[in-house]
């Protein structure tokens, strides 16, 4: 994608599951990717998948729940690949599985702090530079539970709620400032995660359990189809759209010829698109 092009891309949770599909996609459309991740392990294999397919990348080994570490890693975009104009923050802990009077809170604190707290030092760390430039996109990760009750998922739904509310609230705090702020769910796919959940088994719930099983046979949404959406949302032809939560399996296409109502694709619609 023309528009990508040598741009600085830096993805959270770019060690595995999700997070590292869309780091191969926003490298193989031609940006300067940074992998921000905590294990070397994973990061270094991500390199090297993005580096046999002709792309670039750089390793920034980083834990998102200290600020401070993520400061440096972003300094290190702006050395390395000439700033940074895309954050897509993927980094998350499917944290403690079974009803919450079984929970840990100590677990359930910890979800938080990654899921929510991480995803505001990404922010935090490269707003002053995309406002300073007038020109920003940040693409933050909701998933199951974000829009609607999760039973025994207390801590990553409630984290999750959380960070579209974020996003809808900061999208209009820099909205003047030409930068551009929206939540992609990229729907059921299969990755860590998904083996937590059928390892927790009863704990998990049937609903749950059942989903799992179905992703780990058919791999759940495809790959490309989340990077598509993830590529719309970090280009310019999403100038228009901001404070949005738009899911992979949306009609998300026809937003980029239209205006967007207030209230589409936002928490609040719960299950009305």
């Amino acid at each position: 994608m023309e528009t990508l092009k040598d741009k600085g891309v830096l993805i959270t949770g770019a060690g595995r599951g999700i997070g590292k599909r869309l780091a191969i996609g926003f490298a193989r459309a031609g940006a300067r990717v940074g992998l921000l991740a905590r294990s070397k392990a994973e990061l270094d294999l991500t390199d090297l998948e993005i580096e046999h397919a002709g792309g670039i990348s750089l390793r920034l080994r980083a834990d998102v729940r200290d600020y401070d570490q993520v400061c440096a890693a972003v300094e290190r975009m702006r050395v390395h690949h000439g700033g940074l104009h895309v954050l897509v923050c993927a980094a998350a802990i499917q944290g403690p599985i079974g009803p919450l009077s079984e929970t840990s809170p100590k677990a359930w604190a910890e979800t938080i702090e990654t899921n929510l707290l991480g995803v505001m030092h990404a922010c935090r760390a490269v707003l002053p530079s995309m406002i300073e430039r007038r020109s920003g996109k940040i693409i933050i990760l909701s998933g199951g539970g974000a829009t609607s009750a999760r039973p025994n998922f207390s801590a990553y739904a409630a984290s999750k709620a959380a960070v579209v509310r974020f996003a809808e609230t900061l999208a209009e705090e820099v909205r003047d400032h030409n930068v551009q702020v929206n939540c992609m769910a990229p729907g059921g796919t299969y990755t860590s995660m998904t083996d937590e959940i059928l390892r927790a088994g009863e704990k998990a719930g049937w609903k749950d359990t059942d989903e799992a099983r179905q992703i780990r046979i058919t791999g759940g949404v495809p790959p490309d189809r989340q990077i598509e959406l993830a590529l719309f949302l970090a280009s310019e032809r999403s100038n228009h759209v901001s404070g949005k939560l738009i899911h992979v399996n949306d009609d998300w296409k026809r937003l980029e010829h239209m205006n967007v109502h207030p209230e589409i694709y936002t928490l609040r619609r719960v299950q009305k698109v």
